[in-house]
């Protein structure tokens, strides 16, 4: 066995496991020409003679690779008797085992309690127990405003974390903003930044109060509305001519329209989101966020709407529709024009000429992108303005047409 065994974990850092400093016994265990009985009943955390913190050591290094031994260690770690679990955490560890307990016991707010505490812990391992934690546990950690202003990644972490506290999220990013932190890995931080301001900010308590509840239903509701390609929250009444909610949206739409602008953000953050899984690895939330972002771009607040745009899982598709809505805002609409990204699609530049509520100024610099008949039909159309119509018929006669 080398002197010490490497792996990487989530992506955030590569974590060393000194063996060389492990006692002569841990290391005829973690021999690879040592009696193959010794590993296997180490794997299952049977290793006598040796102390709590070297047993874990010794485990967590057997749980490194994919042979049966490291299966069975995988497995022991998982479930480890509290006595062992508890008289290690209470010595000198190393990091490296740190890294591997903490995602493990995440949600176990007791056990994850004193791993946060240990001396030996890293910023990273928080980080990384921050996307997956429990709610109690996600408490614990945002307590710690030094550690999360030296270290953003853990904010990062809590705030795309679904089981954090909605009041929590606010107090963390009204931390980061107060002191001029920068949170890159959140998609609509800016907008978020923005709606955060003014707000007011709830102080820790106990138990959830009425927007941890609040938003925690508007998650619920969000599982439950899963929209085809091809299907919208809102359908064109043709008597009236007016956009109306779908029957399946409409008790989401409810909610959506009571929570605060800084809740609206989060959620169209969480949904189609990476999070860590437990033990290492990536999941996605589970639920399809396409009904929260076609209620986001509607929303009267452009922070929010803008934000909508930004969300994960913003397909073209979506974007070709809503490049065609007559009732979102400019900033939308702007925000679209602006993307190298969407505007390759045709069918995006084409609305977005066709659409009265696109800045001329954006109108006017893809009308020179228009196939001849979409041409025609624009230099006719009485839904855009005359400049528009103008531009287009110059562009024409410039084809020859």
């Amino acid at each position: 066995m080398s002197a010490r065994a490497r792996y990487c974990f989530n992506d955030v850092k590569t974590s060393i496991i000194h063996t060389a400093s492990l006692p002569p016994n841990a290391q005829k265990i973690l021999d690879p020409s040592g009696p193959a009985p010794l590993r296997a009943m180490a794997a299952k955390g049977l290793a006598p003679g040796l102390k709590p913190g070297d047993a874990l050591a010794v485990l967590c290094v057997l749980s490194f690779g994919t042979d049966a031994v490291a299966e069975t260690a995988r497995k022991t770690l998982a479930s480890l008797p509290l006595p062992l679990l508890n008289g290690a955490l209470a010595t000198d560890m190393q990091p490296g085992v740190l890294d591997i307990l903490g995602p493990t016991y995440a949600k176990d707010a007791s056990v994850a309690e004193k791993i946060l505490q240990h001396r030996s812990v890293l910023p990273e391992t928080v980080a990384s127990m921050a996307g997956s934690c429990s709610e109690l546990v996600s408490e614990i950690i945002a307590t710690n405003e030094e550690l999360l202003l030296k270290h953003p990644k853990i904010i990062e972490k809590l705030y795309l974390n679904k089981n954090t506290r909605m009041s929590t999220a606010d107090r963390i990013l009204e931390l980061a903003v107060r002191n001029n932190v920068e949170i890159s890995g959140i998609p609509a931080f800016e907008q978020a930044k923005k709606a955060i301001e003014g707000e007011l900010i709830a102080e820790p308590s106990d138990a959830p109060n009425f927007d941890d509840v609040q938003f925690q239903g508007a998650q619920t509701l969000a599982k439950a509305v899963v929209l085809g390609e091809d299907e919208d929250t809102h359908a064109l009444n043709p008597e009236t001519g007016k956009e109306e909610v779908v029957e399946k949206a409409k008790p989401l739409h409810a909610v959506w329209a009571d929570l605060r602008p800084p809740a609206k953000i989060r959620l169209l953050t969480l949904g189609s989101v990476k999070t860590d899984k437990e033990g290492g690895g990536q999941q996605e939330h589970s639920f399809d966020l396409k009904a929260v972002r076609m209620l986001g771009v509607r929303d009267p607040n452009p922070l929010v709407a803008v934000a909508a745009l930004k969300a994960p899982g913003m397909s073209d598709t979506e974007v070709v529709r809503i490049a065609a809505m007559r009732n979102v805002s400019e900033d939308v609409l702007r925000e679209i024009a602006n993307s190298r990204e969407w505007t390759r699609v045709y069918q995006v530049k084409f609305n977005l000429v066709a659409n009265p509520r696109t800045p001329f100024g954006h109108s006017a610099k893809f009308v020179m992108h228009l196939r001849d008949n979409d041409l025609k039909t624009v230099s006719k159309s009485k839904d855009v303005p005359g400049a528009v119509q103008t531009s287009a018929r110059q562009q024409l006669t410039r084809k020859g047409k």
